[in-house]
């Protein structure tokens, strides 16, 4: 498998993608995480023009996608009920989806992003026990509770 730029191109097959995880995560206790427009296209669009938008390939297809931003973001300002763990420069994941077809896509992203930053951050939804389950297997440690930009409370943790 190997990761590239998302491209305005790729926006319908992410957007399947999404939906196909949107249902995963229902079907697995997290109905409430991702509405069933999240994400728009407007804010796929935006995330691939900040050039922070990436898909996951598998034999020519698009099997997964996510947002790898570095610096700093404003939702993590402010953590409650804990702390992070250091406040070195830092890259966050957003949005990260696959179409459930090919395992290790959590793992592949975090590949990728620790090639080009130490530190990541990342949040979820308490009811997604999926990814809360993968986060502590691949090392990230438990922080604290942030609001999203709508308000919304992630728990949030943090890797390096």
């Amino acid at each position: 498998m190997t990761i590239r730029k998302a491209t305005h191109s790729d926006i319908p097959r992410m957007m399947e993608i999404f939906a196909i995880a949107r249902r995963f995560m229902a079907e697995t206790g997290n109905p409430n995480q991702w509405a069933e427009t999240y994400p728009s296209v407007e804010q796929l669009t935006d995330d691939i023009s900040r050039g922070d938008s990436f898909v996951c390939m598998d034999e020519g297809r698009i099997v997964a996608a996510f947002v790898l931003r570095g610096g700093n973001d404003p939702t993590y300002d402010i953590i409650y009920d804990g702390a992070w763990k250091n406040d070195r420069p830092y890259a966050t994941i957003h949005r990260i989806a696959s179409n459930g077809e090919v395992k290790g896509i959590f793992r592949l992203a975090m590949d990728y992003a620790l090639q080009h930053y130490q530190t990541i951050r990342i949040d979820t939804h308490r009811d997604n026990r999926v990814m809360r389950n993968a986060l502590e297997k691949f090392g990230f440690e438990y922080c604290g509770i942030i609001h999203c930009w709508n308000g919304a409370e992630r728990l949030a943790y943090q890797f390096g």
